[in-house]
């Protein structure tokens, strides 16, 4: 068994400081040496020594030269993000899309792939995603070393059990994670599609200043993620927000008497038959949700809508109080800032609550952006792990 480098001694101190030195460059790019020791404040022989040993070890390699004005050129060090290479998946009951993701932040083409899902091994499924996304990116599909998934479903990720969906054809409900990892021989996490989304919301978007908010997510399905000074509460067994299953309260009968849960009264059936009240005829939700939005009467279909919606926000205020309900999801980013005012004047109509609801800023795929968000920060760990003392 190798020796374990004690604190304080002159190895130990060695990993501590490529540590440091890896972590700047993934913070700030490529770097010279000088920079290094500027940023790390340690002396230039010191930032020499951590460039050769992490040069050595393949975690860092030039990629370029600037020059010093008068006197010499300095050469550029960037991370060999080849080191670490994960792929990011988003899986909705009508596609998958899927994207390769490094430490460094690279951006990748995305592979997006719509098929009925029935019949679909969950294994299959996955191998699909990460090969279309090698794909797309050039990458070999040998060198990804671990996914990060986001579906339609309350996880436990304890145990790695699913629960409370309905949509997630050829995939275990139990032991998920360990299975599908020995299956496609890397690491797999699995996320639910909304807390994940919640993930980039924090990082990149509407949440991002906010000290709590709830992302209440509006689609085909129904749910909300619960943020709390930057922390998803998922729940005991992952159930945290699923609040589609709740029973309808005795005033939402009047907008919909046939609706017995929460589910029936905002997710997409109940979408769609709004909607065909003004003429939409699309059968596919995303198709929906496009003639919503080019609708003469959109202004009409967002504000019956959010009259729904307002009932299944007020359960979210009463429970957790946040800063700001952000209303996401495609029909969140339909409605925008129109959307979201017509839900703060029926909460504020009917209720005590005067909430802060504010629309998403995450426009384009937010469960796969979050999904790339978890994947980088677990990638990032990955390389600064990789460090040893020789």
């Amino acid at each position: 068994m190798a020796a374990r480098s004690l604190p304080g001694t002159p190895s130990w101190l060695g990993v501590t400081n490529d540590q440091k030195a890896l972590a700047l460059l993934l913070e700030h790019g490529p770097l010279t040496r000088n920079q290094l020791g500027e940023l790390s404040q340690l002396s230039k022989p010191t930032a020499a020594q951590m460039v050769q040993r992490l040069e050595s070890a393949g975690l860092i390699a030039p990629v370029g030269e600037v020059s010093g004005g008068r006197g010499p050129t300095s050469t550029v060090y960037g991370v060999c993000h080849a080191r670490a290479l994960g792929v990011a998946i988003d899986i909705q009951p009508e596609i998958t899309r899927s994207v390769v993701v490094d430490a460094v932040g690279n951006e990748y083409p995305v592979a997006a792939n719509a098929h009925p899902r029935a019949g679909i091994a969950a294994a299959d499924e996955l191998a699909a995603a990460v090969a279309a996304a090698c794909d797309e990116a050039g990458i070999d599909r040998a060198a990804v070393t671990e996914c990060v998934v986001g579906v339609q479903a309350a996880v436990n990720q304890a145990t790695g059990d699913l629960s409370f969906t309905d949509d997630m054809p050829g995939w275990p409900r139990t032991d998920v994670m360990s299975t599908l990892s020995e299956a496609l021989s890397m690491r797999i996490s699995v996320w639910n599609d909304v807390n994940v989304a919640a993930v980039a919301e924090r990082a990149i978007g509407a949440g991002e200043d906010l000290g709590s908010f709830a992302l209440f997510w509006v689609g085909n399905g129904l749910g909300v993620a619960f943020d709390v000074d930057g922390r998803v509460l998922p729940g005991s067994v992952g159930g945290a927000g699923e609040i589609g299953y709740l029973s309808v309260p005795a005033a939402a009968l009047a907008v919909d008497p046939e609706a017995t849960e929460l589910q029936d009264l905002i997710s997409g059936e109940a979408i769609a038959g709004i909607a065909r009240q003004y003429g939409v005829t699309a059968t596919r939700f995303d198709d929906v949700v496009v003639e919503i939005d080019g609708s003469r009467d959109r202004d009409a279909i967002l504000d019956r809508i959010a009259e729904r919606i307002a009932f299944g926000v007020v359960p979210v205020l009463a429970v957790i109080d946040p800063e700001a309900v952000i209303l996401g999801g495609p029909i969140g980013v339909v409605g925008g800032a129109r959307l979201a005012e017509a839900v703060r004047r029926a909460i504020e109509t009917h209720t005590r609550w005067r909430p802060n609801i504010v629309s998403t800023a995450l426009h384009d795929a937010p469960v796969l952006s979050g999904a790339v968000c978890v994947l980088q920060g677990r990638l990032t760990e990955t390389l600064i792990r990789a460090v040893r003392t020789p």
